[in-house]
């Protein structure tokens, strides 16, 4: 069982081009990709170049309309002041059938088994956009509480 892994920072769009690779190297083999809805628009493109291959994965798009990373960066050291991590996504189920993908959009987490094993049945490889809340945007620590840590942070030392 090999895994193809980013980088934990940085990196952002590698990970539709590595599944594109990982399936051409393995073609039998299940490829699934993680992305964030940034992320994925840096090369979205490359789902053409899946279907020249012949080497379509399955897409997770984390879709939350925001660059998660750096807007957790900027709530950390300048909590309410951020800038520039706001994002008009286009129809990414529109998207990557306009490619030949199967795909659909998750809108409830009671929604997404079916809609997994309706991308590991297809044949085309598959897009799910799965929506999500720009708060949850780790396990541990909700946007809000970062910022308002943030902030409790600041007025300590002042």
């Amino acid at each position: 069982d090999a895994r193809l892994l980013a980088p934990q920072s940085g990196a952002m769009g590698y990970g539709l081009p590595a599944a594109i690779a990982a399936k051409v190297a393995f073609p039998e083999r299940t490829v699934v990709c993680f992305a964030g809805d940034g992320d994925f628009q840096m090369n979205c493109q490359e789902l053409g170049t899946a279907m020249q291959a012949g080497a379509q994965p399955i897409v997770l798009i984390l879709n939350n309309g925001i660059y998660g990373t750096i807007r957790a960066h900027q709530e950390r050291h300048y909590p309410a002041r951020v800038s520039g991590t706001s994002l008009e996504n286009p129809d990414f189920v529109t998207l990557a059938k306009a490619y030949g993908f199967h795909a659909e959009r998750v809108e409830a987490t009671r929604d997404f088994a079916a809609a997994f094993d309706r991308a590991l049945g297809s044949v085309t490889g598959a897009v799910l956009d799965i929506a999500i809340s720009p708060e949850a945007l780790t396990p541990r620590q909700t946007l809000s509480q970062m910022r308002d840590a943030a902030l409790a942070s600041q007025k300590v030392k002042a």
